[in-house]
């Protein structure tokens, strides 16, 4: 993706990045925070070019020069990218960053490191990392990526300039899944989940959530149609699936993803989070008016907060599900 069109989907942060180059003006390091396929990645190679390009216009880059060809192809020596070594970015690593780093710049005074995954550093090594933003050897830029800001060192946060990433289009991120071997119904249901949740039930889980998902198209049709089943159903096939408060709390927003499409279809939206159940959906929205989905919606809404008030689970979905019913 080039300047241009990295700039149509992240407008905010382009022209904010645009600016700073321009006026000379960048900070020692930079946190791009912002969910999967945001383009921080991009950003972050396309911002190194900028400070690089022998024949950029203004602070775009031309994409053709040794320079950029160079970081493209991740062999320029004044740009390092640091990527995750299985499932952390080990300690190790980023020494071996101080150390490149603590030779003077070979072709420039300034080096620039991009450090993809940030959250997934250990503890030491993000020690390792704060002591060098606040002491490096030579000047340098420092490019911090993550998805999950909150896992990061609230003291790398605070020697950092955060830069928000717009969310990607949600069809964006379904093909994102999609391109990861999930099928549609899967990839639609986890491209509305925060990444750190549906990055764990998009790898080693998502049979589990495909299983959830079918267990709300069953339990809805019982609310609507058979409510003698529902609470059996609950008993026997929702608690033994949904298992913990965070489980129970993804069942939950499973519940308001399927009466938010109710809505959709009334407005005849497409991108549902359940694209195969569009007839189902239908038959739903003639059966209830605007406002008594809105009312079904507010009902999830207060659950899920009882949810975190530690109240008692099974007691918690019973009473949701004869609200649901009832339409009260």
């Amino acid at each position: 993706m080039n300047w241009e069109e990295l700039k149509q989907e992240q407008p905010t942060v382009m022209t904010m990045l645009e600016q700073s180059v321009e006026k000379g003006r960048l900070a020692h390091a930079y946190l791009f925070e912002g969910m999967k396929g945001t383009g921080k990645r991009d950003a972050s190679i396309l911002l190194a070019k900028a400070l690089f390009c022998q024949d950029k216009t203004e602070t775009i880059p031309c994409e053709n020069c040794i320079q950029c060809r160079r970081i493209s192809h991740g062999n320029h020596p004044d740009v390092m990218i640091v990527d995750p070594e299985g499932n952390s970015i080990k300690k190790a690593q980023v020494e071996a960053l101080q150390k490149e780093f603590a030779y003077k710049g070979m072709e420039a005074g300034l080096k620039v490191y991009i450090v993809n995954e940030a959250d997934k550093m250990t503890a030491s090594a993000a020690n390792s990392l704060l002591k060098f933003l606040e002491e490096p050897e030579s000047p340098t830029l420092a490019l911090l990526l993550t998805e999950n800001v909150h896992f990061m060192l609230d003291t790398i946060i605070s020697r950092s300039q955060k830069i928000a990433f717009a969310p990607p289009p949600i069809q964006k991120r379904i093909s994102l899944y999609e391109e990861q071997g999930l099928t549609q119904a899967a990839a639609s249901i986890l491209a509305r989940f925060p990444d750190d949740i549906a990055g764990e039930y998009a790898e080693e889980k998502r049979d589990w959530i495909v299983h959830g998902r079918n267990l709300v198209i069953q339990l809805v049709e019982e609310v609507q149609h058979r409510p003698q089943q529902m609470l059996l159903t609950l008993q026997e096939k929702w608690l033994p699936h949904f298992t913990d408060r965070q489980e129970q709390d993804i069942g939950l927003d499973l519940l308001l993803f399927w009466y938010r499409d109710i809505l959709s279809v009334k407005y005849e939206q497409d991108n549902l989070a359940y694209p195969d159940q569009r007839e189902k959906l239908k038959q739903d929205a003639l059966q209830l008016s605007e406002k008594e989905v809105a009312k079904r919606l507010q009902q999830i809404l207060e659950a899920k907060r009882r949810l975190r008030a530690n109240v008692n689970v099974q007691l918690l979905m019973e009473q949701l599900l004869l609200h649901l019913q009832e339409g009260s």
